[in-house]
């Protein structure tokens, strides 16, 4: 059974349901989210734009499964980046209850191996708000380095967070 498959506009329902079950779990992780966010409307056009991303080559948005094909998380391979850079950023969540169980790890290696073999990419980064250790070993884990701390980099759970920033070069790629 594969661990991430490519979304779908018709996964918005199931996005939905896992979002909120998941709402207090995956607050301190992201964007502040309104009302809004948690609708199937809204989780409908957040897919058609990955989506229509996707088509454009600048981002592989996938669904993370559990061992019966139960969407329990998201993973994106973001930002691609041809030219000299050649490069992307991978983002990812799992459900609570799913959490520490080698999913987000299954996840980001099917998410390696797209990015390496079949995007073809020389690079990947990863970031963390500092105190997200379990996050940090999924990405050790696959290899990954940590390369700097970035000061007020993202705004989380609104207010701006220092990150430290992980990187994966393609070892076929150097």
């Amino acid at each position: 059974m594969p661990v991430t498959r490519i979304l779908s506009v018709d996964d918005a329902e199931e996005m939905l349901a896992v979002l909120a079950a998941n709402r207090e779990f995956l607050g301190n992780s992201g964007p502040q989210r309104t009302e809004d966010f948690f609708t199937v409307q809204a989780q409908r056009a957040d897919l058609e734009r990955a989506l229509e991303a996707h088509a454009r080559e600048v981002m592989v948005p996938l669904a993370i499964l559990d061992e019966q094909g139960q969407l329990i998380g998201r993973i994106n391979i973001n930002n691609i980046t041809r030219g000299a850079a050649q490069s992307a950023t991978v983002g990812y969540w799992v459900s609570q209850s799913h959490n520490g169980l080698g999913f987000a790890s299954a996840a980001l290696a099917d998410v390696i191996g797209i990015a390496f073999k079949e995007l073809r990419l020389h690079r990947l980064q990863a970031d963390t708000r500092l105190e997200n250790t379990a996050s940090q070993r999924v990405l050790t884990h696959n290899g990954f380095h940590p390369f700097a701390i970035a000061p007020s980099y993202l705004k989380i759970a609104g207010r701006w967070q220092d990150m430290v920033m992980f990187h994966l070069i393609n070892p076929d790629e150097q």
